[in-house]
């Protein structure tokens, strides 16, 4: 099971986190990114495809103080305002990371 932070362009965003299995998880992260942009996972791999794969994320919230760890993050309606800093969709691209 992975971690997944939804960030949205709410001005109240919870940033909440999800749990979802693996194979969920590496249809929306493939090829080790750890960012994601829900357009392009739309894109990627369909409409229906990505519904399903989100409602499977939204039953698993957690609560944050019980998480280990966010293996990924999916942004909604920020792609004009994060894409530029996250070129490879990794989170080492942003250049104020550390890792």
């Amino acid at each position: 099971m992975k971690n997944v932070q939804v960030i949205d362009g709410a001005n109240n965003a919870a940033y909440n986190v999800y749990e979802i299995p693996d194979d969920e998880f590496e249809l929306i992260f493939p090829n080790g990114q750890d960012i994601e942009f829900i357009e392009d996972l739309v894109k990627r791999i369909g409409r229906k495809k990505a519904g399903e794969v989100i409602s499977l994320l939204n039953k698993g919230l957690k609560k944050k103080s019980e998480i280990n760890g966010i293996h990924g993050t999916l942004f909604y309606e920020l792609r004009r305002e994060k894409k530029r800093y996250y070129p490879n969709k990794k989170f080492s691209d942003d250049p104020s990371s550390k890792y």
